[in-house]
């Protein structure tokens, strides 16, 4: 990325439109003048992208992806998908600058709903087979996977690992969902792309970023894979499915 990055500086183009968080951090090493706009962040302030989300000084703003804050949110839905559930493991990159946030949230959700987490930690994509054989040690009854651009790469064996072991899990992007996951709560990425395009226009027209406040997605969907479903031997209560906004059969 670093590499790619400082090729479009050379190419000296009015706009960089930057995705993810390592994304993001290689374009704005490269360039402090060329705007950059961003989606697919998890959280731009503690990445050390901006300053403030309100105002965010520099040449960078964008779409965050709101992950910490929706930490909670993901586990209750979770909780609801397995209301049995006592222990719940939670996929962690702790090299992810993010998860830090993350994982507290997860951690204060877990003490309101008595649920006990393991914390499994993952660095590199090797260490995936052996990490979900240590949370069917522990016999963890679901899973919460943490944003991280690694897991997002992995997101086929991630989704066909929880399955052959027959762990429920929840996701903050739609395509683990599609690559055979459970759950998904969290941001829209194609609103995010367009959103990030609304400030892209708002950057030509020659406005600076430095003055437009990182926005929140428009909004959040909950999808909920009912083939997963199936396999893992779950029955979801309805009040779960009418709530979704996606039901892939």
């Amino acid at each position: 990325m670093p590499k790619l990055a400082a090729e479009l500086v050379r190419l000296d183009v009015n706009v960089i439109f930057a995705y993810s968080t390592p994304g993001t951090l290689a374009a704005k090493k490269a360039t402090a003048t060329i705007p950059i706009v961003f989606a697919g962040v998890s959280d731009p302030l503690v990445a050390g992208i901006v300053a403030s989300v309100t105002r965010p000084g520099g040449n960078v703003t964008g779409v965050t992806l709101d992950n910490p804050e929706l930490s909670p949110k993901r586990l209750s839905l979770l909780k609801e998908a397995v209301p049995a559930a006592s222990r719940v493991g939670v996929l962690v990159n702790p090299d992810f600058k993010a998860s830090a946030a993350m994982l507290e949230e997860t951690r204060s959700a877990a003490r309101t709903l008595g649920v006990d987490l393991h914390v499994v930690d993952v660095r590199a994509p090797h260490e995936l087979a052996k990490k979900f054989d240590t949370l069917s040690t522990q016999k963890a009854d679901a899973l919460v996977v943490l944003a991280d651009p690694m897991f997002v790469s992995q997101r086929q064996r991630i989704a066909e690992l929880a399955a052959s072991h027959r762990i429920p899990a929840i996701y903050h992007l739609r395509q683990f969902v599609e690559a055979g996951g459970l759950m998904f709560y969290g941001a829209d990425y194609v609103e995010a792309f367009e959103q990030g395009a609304v400030l892209v226009d708002k950057v030509l027209k020659g406005a600076k970023p430095a003055d437009l406040p990182v926005e929140r997605p428009w909004r959040f969907a909950l999808a909920i894979n009912l083939k997963a479903a199936k396999t893992l031997g779950l029955t979801l209560p309805p009040s779960l499915l009418l709530r979704a906004n996606d039901v892939i059969q």
